[in-house]
């Protein structure tokens, strides 16, 4: 990212939907918030009316299976929260309050579409604030199976590599990659998909997972085709997806990245653990802004349901 200053919103927006694995409706707020604030959940709705604030950090992370959650599911947490954090990655959004009154982010179309339009409908203001990255120093590595994970020094920008590969037909293998920048998200990766597998539906709906899950929010793959009939809005849209999730993810880094990020057969699991493991040595990493400056670290197509992938980390 070039811009050197932080950013936020020049007004509050609401948006509302429901979750995708949840099935329930959700009401989210977007703040504007000062400098140095960063990226804050507000979890309303919670019994006994209480709330509860979770920083947007991988420290908050409590679960990766099929989606990012931040908090304690006791106590209050947030689900699904790749797709918005993404977005705000994606358009260089450093300073945020998420009010939000339910446990999961909304789905929408399964991209990140709808954030962008909401951010866009209301702008974006610089703050006299320099904005701080986080430069990766050393190469770090993390393997699940086939799948692995890296992020490496790169003092240009914030690049990202990531390559799948699916046995089944309709995805294959595919790879892309990206120097991360507002221009390059809106074009490349915020209309990306969500997608799943026809097969994994019961599987998921036994487990609490996909309640929300239709043609509507993911494309469906099935008896070797694309099942929604409108197809793909990309050849390589599986990719991208998971272009988009993994920007996601990393931004929970809690700075922009400066350095490559590159995954094979990669998902929330493998994502949150390589920028696990890049903050668990301060030799690691730095935080920079102007001046190199180092800080502390810290379905049954009938009924038009499908099953979101938000595919494993092994294929």
């Amino acid at each position: 990212m070039k811009q050197s200053q932080q950013a936020t919103l020049a007004a509050p927006v609401s948006l509302s939907g429901i979750g995708v694995h949840s099935g329930k409706p959700v009401n989210l707020h977007l703040h504007p918030a000062q400098p140095n604030h960063g990226i804050v959940f507000l979890r309303t709705g919670l019994p006994g009316g209480d709330d509860r604030l979770i920083d947007a950090r991988s420290l908050e992370v409590t679960a990766t299976e099929l989606c990012t959650v931040v908090g304690d599911r006791e106590t209050g947490a947030v689900a699904t929260i790749e797709h918005l954090m993404s977005c705000l990655r994606g358009l260089g959004i450093d300073n945020l309050l998420v009010e939000i009154d339910g446990p999961e982010v909304p789905i929408f179309d399964g991209s990140a579409q709808a954030f962008v339009e909401a951010i866009d409908s209301v702008g974006v203001v610089q703050a006299r604030a320099a904005r701080k990255q986080l430069k990766v120093l050393r190469t770090v590595r993390v393997e699940l199976g086939i799948g692995w994970a890296e992020l490496r020094p790169n003092s240009r920008g914030f690049q990202v590599d990531v390559e799948i590969k699916f046995d089944n037909p309709v995805i294959g293998r595919q790879r892309k990659v990206i120097d991360l920048s507002p221009a390059a998200y809106r074009r490349e990766i915020a209309r990306a998909r969500t997608f799943g597998f026809i097969g994994d539906v019961e599987k998921l709906w036994k487990a609490g997972f996909a309640l929300g899950a239709s043609l509507d929010n993911t494309v469906a793959i099935g008896e070797g085709r694309v099942i929604n009939p409108e197809g793909l809005r990309f050849a390589d849209e599986f990719v991208r997806h998971k272009m988009l999730d993994a920007i996601g993810d990393l931004a929970l880094a809690g700075y922009p990245i400066l350095g490559t990020y590159k995954s094979f057969c990669g998902g929330h699991r493998l994502n949150i653990a390589v920028l696990k493991e890049l903050l668990s040595d301060r030799a690691n990493y730095a935080i920079v802004d102007g001046e190199t400056r180092r800080e502390a670290g810290h379905a049954e197509i009938a009924s038009g349901v499908a099953v979101p992938a938000f595919a494993p980390d092994v294929h």
